[in-house]
């Protein structure tokens, strides 16, 4: 019975398309709000921006971010996103390409780093 209702209110949530977790009474657990309050106030908003405003930026990360992973899972390979999907996604944007490709770079600059500690540390 318990089963029954989780999986009638993950579907409500999908057909909501509002995006974040439902965690009861019309209320959504807020993922991103801590971060986003900090962006907001590095980007010059005030130190406490209103809710309102990050709930809506909220919304629309997620919303970005689920468009982005069900166009990834229809392309390469099929029902599994890979870094390869995603690039091919965004390659058109400048800002973006430039961003994930830095990112990736940086990725693999940190696990060669941590390697060469660890291997340093440990004499592997």
């Amino acid at each position: 019975m318990a089963e029954d209702e989780d999986e009638t209110g993950f579907e409500e949530e999908l057909d909501d398309g509002s995006g974040g977790v439902d965690v009861g009474h019309g209320r959504r657990k807020r993922l991103f709000s801590k971060e986003l309050r900090c962006m907001m106030y590095g980007f010059g908003d005030d130190q406490n921006p209103y809710t309102e405003s990050v709930d809506i930026l909220e919304d629309l990360v997620i919303e970005f971010i689920t468009e982005m992973t069900h166009k990834a899972m229809s392309i390469g390979r099929q029902g599994r996103v890979q870094v390869e999907d995603i690039v091919f996604l965004i390659r058109k944007d400048p800002r973006k390409f430039a961003r994930v490709k830095d990112l990736l770079t940086m990725n693999e600059e940190l696990k060669r780093a941590r390697k060469a500690f660890d291997e340093a540390n440990y004499g592997s």
